[in-house]
């Protein structure tokens, strides 16, 4: 249709748009559905019977509930409060933890969305930039269509692959050290990447896509 009529691209996006809205919208039915965990109804609700309640509840081995499962007294805490916020994340041992957390991903942020930009470099030296049809629909259809398998092969060489080995590793490596070799090594291949940009980009545009893919993986 596209290539009939390039205002076809019209009824696409929205399409693609509300496809990608029902995932969504199915995530937030199951967690408006499911109970809550006995932490957040004691540590935000405050109930403290109802938490124990739920907590003997998931330990038994049947499935029997207790006949007091349901709200229970409730602790009579104050709200947290915006100087709590100061007092705590005042002192530099807590302050510390949010600053460098926060921190963090916001270079990292940055820099890996700023990376993104240069995808067109990539498509191109793959052979998936854009195309130059004089008819308007036949050249509308064959970029878009380039840039979906371009961006596909480009998520496949790096994010998947990355995303699954942290899953498989994570438990035996754990987080902590996974999420510290993930920064340093991007920290490196930014420092690279950054440092030759122009002249990988002119002369050797096989190792710009290497380090380009080694960004998505880690």
């Amino acid at each position: 249709a596209i290539i009939e009529d390039v205002s076809a691209v019209d009824y696409c996006w929205r399409i693609v748009l509300g496809v990608g809205a029902v995932p969504g919208l199915l995530a937030l039915y199951f967690r408006l559905t499911i109970p809550e965990t006995p932490r957040y109804t004691m540590d935000v609700e405050y109930d403290v019977n109802k938490a124990t309640n739920d907590i003997t509840n998931y330990l038994q081995t049947d499935d029997s509930r207790d006949e007091n499962d349901g709200p229970g007294n409730h602790v009579d805490v104050p709200k947290a409060s915006w100087s709590d916020f100061v007092s705590y994340f005042g002192k530099w041992k807590n302050g510390k933890v949010l600053l460098g957390t926060s921190m963090s991903w916001f270079a990292l942020d940055i820099a890996f969305y700023g990376i993104g930009l240069n995808n067109g470099i990539i498509l191109s030296a793959i052979g998936y930039a854009d195309t130059h049809e004089a008819e308007m629909g036949l050249r509308a259809y064959n970029s878009l269509k380039n840039m979906a398998v371009g961006n596909i092969i480009i998520t496949m060489l790096g994010t998947v692959p990355g995303y699954w080995v942290t899953v498989a590793f994570v438990d035996s490596w754990g987080r902590k050290p996974i999420q510290l070799m993930g920064f340093g090594v991007l920290t490196a291949l930014f420092i690279a990447m950054g440092a030759a940009f122009n002249p990988l980009k002119e002369h050797s545009i096989p190792a710009f896509i290497v380090l380009f893919t080694l960004l998505q993986v880690f």
